[in-house]
C-alpha cells in the first residue's frame, strides 16, 4: 500500500525542487554579496530577510533529495561569488532587486502550484508563496518610506456602465487609436519595471564580466532593455501617463567582478525566460492590436536572445543538466549494440 512518505516524485515536483535549488543557490551567492557591502540598516533587515528564506528553500529541497536519493545539482556555491569586490550598486538597487525578484517569484510558485500532489511539496511551494509575499510587502513598505516608489498611474473613474459598441476597442493598427485600458496600463508598466531591472543588472554585469563573449552579450542584452523600454514608455506617454524610474543610475564605474561569468549569464537567462512569460500573459490581457503585435515582436527577440545566451552556457559547459523524460530512442540503441 501506498503511503505519502513512500510515493515517487512526479516529474513536476522533481523539476518544481531542481530549478527552486539553481535559483535559490543564485540567490544566496547575489544577496551574500550585497550584505557585504549593503551601508543602509533598513536594507540590510530586508536582504538578511531574503538570504534566510533562499537558505531554508536550499535546506528543504537537499533533504528530499537526499532522501529519494537523487544527486543534489552543483548549483552556485562560493566560487562563484567574490565577496571582497567593490560596490557594484548602489543601496537602493539592492531594494528595488529584492522587491523585483520576489514579484517575479509569486507567478512562478503560482503555476507550480496547482500541478503538485504530494502534500509535503504542496507545503512547501505554499510557504514559497506565502514568503515571497512578505518579502514583496516588506520591500514595497521600505520603497515607499524612501520616496523611490512612483506610483502606477490613475485613471478616472467611470461614473457609468457601458458596453462597447465598436469593433474600433479592438483596432490600433491604423487610424484612430483609443485610450489604453486599465488591464493594458498594468501590464505596461509591469513589464517597465522589469526591464528596467534588466537594463541596471546587464548594465553592471557588462563592465565586469571577464569574457568577451559574455560582455557582448550583455551588451546585447541592455541595448534590447533600452528599445523595449523606449517602445513601452512612448505607449504612456503618448496618454499622458507617468512611467516608472529606471535604475541604471545606481550602478558604480566599478570593473571588478562580484559573480563569476557563470552566475551572470545565468542569471541574465533566468530573467530573459521570465520576460517571455511576462510578455505572454500582457498579451492575453491586451485587446489593442498595435499593443498585442509591440509584445508579439519584442516576445521574439528576448527569445532568439535567451536562445543565444543558452548556446554560450552550453558551449562553455556551464548548464547543468535539468530533469528530464528518458530517452527511449537512446536506451534502445545501447540494447542494441549489447545484443
Amino acid at each position: 500500500m501506498e503511503t505519502e512518505g513512500n510515493i515517487r516524485l512526479t516529474s513536476v515536483e522533481l523539476t518544481s525542487l531542481w530549478q527552486n535549488y539553481m535559483n535559490d543557490t543564485m540567490s544566496i551567492c547575489v544577496l551574500n554579496y550585497f550584505l557585504e557591502v549593503v551601508e543602509d540598516e533598513e536594507i540590510h533587515v530586508v536582504l538578511d530577510h531574503a538570504l534566510s528564506i533562499a537558505k531554508g528553500h536550499v535546506e528543504f529541497v537537499e533533504r528530499i533529495f537526499n532522501r529519494e536519493d537523487i544527486p543534489i545539482p552543483i548549483g552556485f556555491t562560493d566560487d562563484d561569488v567574490n565577496l571582497k569586490a567593490p560596490r557594484l550598486y548602489e543601496d537602493t538597487f539592492f531594494l528595488y532587486y529584492t522587491k523585483m525578484m520576489s514579484t517575479g517569484a509569486l507567478p512562478y510558485y503560482g503555476s507550480i502550484l496547482p500541478n503538485l500532489v504530494k502534500k509535503e511539496i504542496r507545503e512547501f511551494f505554499t510557504k514559497c508563496i506565502s514568503t515571497s509575499t512578505d518579502l514583496l510587502n516588506e520591500s514595497i513598505e521600505l520603497l515607499t518610506t524612501k520616496g523611490l516608489i512612483v506610483r502606477p498611474p490613475n485613471i478616472s473613474y467611470e461614473r457609468d456602465i457601458e458596453y462597447i459598441q465598436k469593433q474600433q476597442f479592438l483596432a490600433g493598427l491604423f487610424g484612430e487609436q483609443r485610450p489604453v485600458t486599465g488591464q493594458e496600463i498594468l501590464h505596461i508598466y509591469a513589464n517597465i519595471k522589469t526591464t528596467t531591472l534588466v537594463e541596471a543588472l546587464t548594465l553592471g554585469f557588462e563592465q565586469v564580466v571577464k569574457s568577451q563573449q559574455v560582455r557582448k552579450h550583455m551588451e546585447r542584452g541592455r541595448k534590447i532593455a533600452q528599445k523595449h523600454l523606449e517602445h513601452f514608455t512612448k505607449i504612456l506617454h503618448g496618454e499622458d501617463l507617468p512611467t516608472p524610474m529606471t535604475w541604471d543610475h545606481t550602478v558604480t564605474t566599478s570593473n571588478s567582478p562580484p559573480f563569476s561569468d557563470r552566475l551572470m549569464m545565468y542569471h541574465i537567462g533566468f530573467l530573459s525566460c521570465a520576460g517571455i512569460g511576462d510578455y505572454g500573459m500582457a498579451i492575453s490581457f491586451t485587446h489593442r492590436r498595435d499593443i498585442s503585435g509591440l509584445y508579439l515582436r519584442v516576445m521574439t527577440e528576448v527569445g532568439q536572445y535567451a536562445e543565444d545566451g543558452a548556446n554560450i552556457m552550453i558551449e562553455n559547459q556551464w548548464m547543468e543538466k535539468p530533469p528530464h523524460a528518458p530517452d527511449r530512442d537512446e536506451l534502445t540503441k545501447k540494447k542494441s549494440s549489447h545484443m
